[in-house]
């Protein structure tokens, strides 16, 4: 029998008894579906997570928790629910989301590919996968703050959006811990994969500083490539390396490295990303000095209200395209390609009670002025004559006769503009006025594996590497130039329950 390892960072040396049944890398939304899935094939199961404790969950811990899915209306979603007697219920319109709109949405950022194998599946595992989680012990709140309106005394959603976790995404990767632990699973922190234990062409095991852990299948749940500013240059393009990194500082690519150093097929498309406005003067990984619940507040989503500017006074993108949540993971990389990787969110005081909270946040960094020339008189760094003209122009085009409807793709957009604002376009006249300077941040990476049937890890000829399973960011073809907000989770929970109970499976479980 022939042992060796495949490392990253280094590792190997002969494998001792530390054995079980699964090893899951990772400790994020993924890579605990794919953990209570084998936990649930009577698999017995360790996580290894690279961070400390205060550090675990990976990205999740850093989002909204919003989660997309196909319903067919309120009666599917009250089941879901942390307080199903919320007073609110009974005046709220949560609408549906069918498998063609999820479909078409999904398509939008396809740039003309046909939907890929990997979306068809989260099409149409989405709904199964909520209610499996929800089995788990995790519950949901209606999005009330962020993907609904107030309108002749109803709520109305919009956008296919509906649910998050209970508590957001630290709320998320907290019930997913403790229903690690009621099934028997077991955690270790501060265990770091530096290499896969190979024998007879199958993967038998990690290798750690700690010493070898041996196992009948690993599922490797340890993300993308995005905190790697290095990759990020190589794969996304020049200029990558000044974004910021909006989550967990520890998904540097080597779950990637690990799995294409032993063969694994690459999949899908490495140069794209979720990549979201953010704060300009963010600290990296959303400021590890905050609680979780707060580093994410450093987003800015609320354009559509608005407008932005790059440095040279220029709008550069349509911010009534569509509703926000189809629009964000693409305009934070269409910050990061004007000059200087910076931009300004400009609003009128008429919009101020329809920014989100994050606009309100401790450390949210703004300028205020009572007139516009004053506002733009304090922006550093812009050509404040190409936005005065700039602006003027905007305010000249709006088209006043349709009335603003944020509910709604209202079609109040601007006429005659070389570049149109398509929706909620109101002239920006109204003191005082706020402008935001904001940067690209970027969540995750799109590029990975191949996987099959079973979240087994594919080789270049299409066959499987024995004993190797992959979920979450490391599962390539689900995302191509942007995304429909909240997939990235139902992405997670789908191939994560796949890759969960194919390796419980390739163990002898059920």
């Amino acid at each position: 029998m022939h042992a060796y390892t495949i490392s990253w960072d280094g590792g190997g040396g002969p494998a001792v008894a530390d054995q079980h049944d699964v090893i899951v890398v990772g400790s994020g939304n993924a890579a605990m579906s794919a953990a209570l899935a084998a936990l649930e094939r009577g698999a017995s199961v360790l996580v290894i997570e690279k961070a400390g404790k205060d550090l675990a969950g990976g990205n999740t811990a850093y989002t909204a928790g919003a989660m997309r899915f196909v319903y067919e209306g309120n009666e599917e979603l009250l089941p879901l629910l942390a307080d199903p007697a919320d007073p609110r219920l009974p005046r709220t319109d949560f609408g549906a989301y069918t498998a063609a709109q999820f479909e078409s949405d999904l398509l939008g950022f396809n740039d003309g590919r046909p939907l890929s194998r990997e979306q068809r599946i989260l099409i149409d595992e989405s709904a199964a996968a909520l209610r499996w989680l929800s089995a788990q012990g995790v519950k949901f709140e209606p999005i009330y703050s962020r993907q609904s309106f107030e309108k002749d005394g109803r709520f109305v959603f919009w956008g296919g959006l509906t649910l998050a976790t209970h508590d957001e995404g630290f709320g998320l990767a907290r019930a997913e811990l403790d229903a690690l632990v009621r099934a028997g699973g077991e955690i270790r922190y501060e265990c770091p994969a530096t290499g896969l234990i190979v024998e007879e062409g199958a993967v038998v095991g990690v290798e750690t500083p700690q010493g070898p852990l041996r196992a009948g299948a690993v599922v490797l749940a340890c993300g993308g490539f995005e905190a790697n500013a290095a990759l990020r240059t190589r794969y996304i393009g020049e200029g990558w390396e000044r974004a910021r990194v909006r989550g967990t500082p520890h998904n540097q690519g080597d779950g990637l490295a690990m799995a294409l150093t032993l063969g694994a097929r690459a999949h899908g498309f490495f140069g794209g990303c979720h990549a979201t406005p953010m704060d300009r003067h963010m600290p990296e990984y959303g400021n590890l000095d905050l609680p979780h619940g707060e580093r994410k507040h450093y987003r800015k989503i609320c354009y559509f209200l608005g407008v932005m500017l790059n440095a040279e006074g220029r709008r550069f993108v349509d911010e009534g395209k569509d509703f926000r949540n189809y629009t964000y993971a693409q305009f934070g990389r269409a910050i990061m390609d004007q000059p200087g990787h910076v931009a300004w969110q400009i609003f009128d005081a008429k919009v101020d009670h329809l920014l989100y909270s994050e606009y309100r946040f401790h450390d949210a960094h703004f300028v205020q002025a009572d007139t516009l020339d004053g506002l733009i008189d304090r922006l550093d760094g812009i050509d404040r004559e190409g936005a005065r003209a700039t602006l003027a122009s905007f305010n000249a085009a709006v088209e006043t006769g349709v009335p603003f409807d944020p509910t709604v793709r209202d079609g109040r957009g601007t006429r005659g503009l070389p570049l149109p604002k398509s929706n909620w376009a109101q002239a920006i006249e109204t003191g005082p006025f706020k402008a935001y300077p904001v940067t690209g941040g970027i969540t995750f990476t799109y590029g990975g594996v191949e996987v099959g049937e079973a979240g087994g890890v594919r080789r270049e000829d299409g066959s499987e590497i024995p004993g190797l399973f992959a979920c979450g960011e490391m599962v390539g073809g689900v995302f191509f130039n942007g995304y429909p907000g909240g997939s990235g989770l139902t992405s997670g929970v789908v191939f994560g329950r796949r890759a969960g109970y194919g390796a419980a499976a390739a163990t002898g479980g059920r």
